[in-house]
């Protein structure tokens, strides 16, 4: 099915660790209800260096694929049509063709292939 959902982990500015429960919490909910693709919204940071957020979140992401509960991830910067795993990504959710962060190289999120 091509279904992908957007959520917004920094949305009531979390700490990161509050973030990342969010995290884990929606990439469940995303297996539960059949979610191929979940584009998260984690921002990096108000200083421009990163964010805790945006680290941790992908610290996560990374350990999550090296277990299996998640099949790949595309950081925002790489989102793009000339990037293998996106390409991967549009065949399995038409629908990330019309995505805004397409070509943009946004850094503030990043996707998960569940």
């Amino acid at each position: 099915m091509d279904r992908y959902r957007i959520v917004n982990i920094k949305q009531n500015m979390p700490t990161a660790n509050e973030a990342i429960n969010i995290l884990f919490r929606e990439i469940q909910l995303a297996k539960k209800h059949k979610i191929s693709i979940l584009k998260l919204i984690h921002g990096f940071g108000s200083s421009g260096k990163g964010g805790k957020i945006r680290l941790f979140s992908r610290q996560k992401l990374e350990n999550l694929k090296k277990t299996g509960t998640v099949k790949y991830i595309i950081y925002g910067e790489n989102f793009s049509i000339f990037d293998l795993q996106t390409q991967k990504a549009l065949r399995i959710c038409k629908a990330l063709s019309k995505d805004k962060d397409l070509e943009k190289h946004n850094n503030g999120i990043t996707f998960v292939i569940l």
